[in-house]
């Protein structure tokens, strides 16, 4: 039998016992949303209107990986006010390292988090971090690509930046 990666079976354990998420949501309300395991979601930035909403659609907490320009500390008040955990991890291509994924690990491995939505403004982020937490639990480096293109990853820039971060160099050129 498989077992599956540390992470994932923290974050579905937690759902078992949580209120369940929606599989799917008006792309118009939250785009590129997913539902990666029963205990966690990622998307691109909800929309206000439904920002004020996410207790009500199950979840706990909210990792947001959006920078200050992008407006990701104004999401704080929103989120906070409903009662949830709101976890605020900036990240670009240039500036994406190891402590940003270790710091989503963390709160993906903490069992009162779940159930968690991760979002970045595109899920392309979210992707990439998906991505490095795939290969950290053991996946080959194509899988855990192709894990994060599943999560959103799309962006040339942040898929080197993973391929950095892991130590592996990028494809060669058409």
């Amino acid at each position: 039998m498989k077992r599956l990666p540390a992470v994932v079976a923290l974050v579905t354990s937690v759902a078992c016992t949580s209120m369940r998420l929606p599989e799917a949501v008006d792309p118009a309300s939250i785009p590129d949303y997913r539902l990666l395991h029963p205990g966690l979601a990622t998307a691109g930035q909800p929309a206000p209107q439904v920002l004020a909403k996410l207790e009500d659609m199950g979840f706990r907490t909210v990792v947001n990986l959006r920078t200050d320009k992008e407006g990701g500390a104004e999401e704080r008040a929103v989120v906070e006010s409903q009662g949830l955990r709101y976890v605020w991890v900036p990240i670009t291509p240039d500036s994406f390292s190891l402590a940003d994924v270790e710091a989503v690990e963390k709160v993906l491995r903490d069992p009162s988090s779940g159930p968690v939505l991760l979002h970045c403004a595109s899920s392309n982020r979210v992707g990439a971090v998906w991505a490095v937490i795939q290969a950290r639990e053991g996946k080959p480096l194509d899988e855990a690509l192709a894990a994060g293109r599943e999560a959103g990853l799309r962006s040339p820039q942040l898929e080197a930046a993973v391929r950095r971060m892991l130590g592996s160099p990028p494809p060669p050129a058409p």
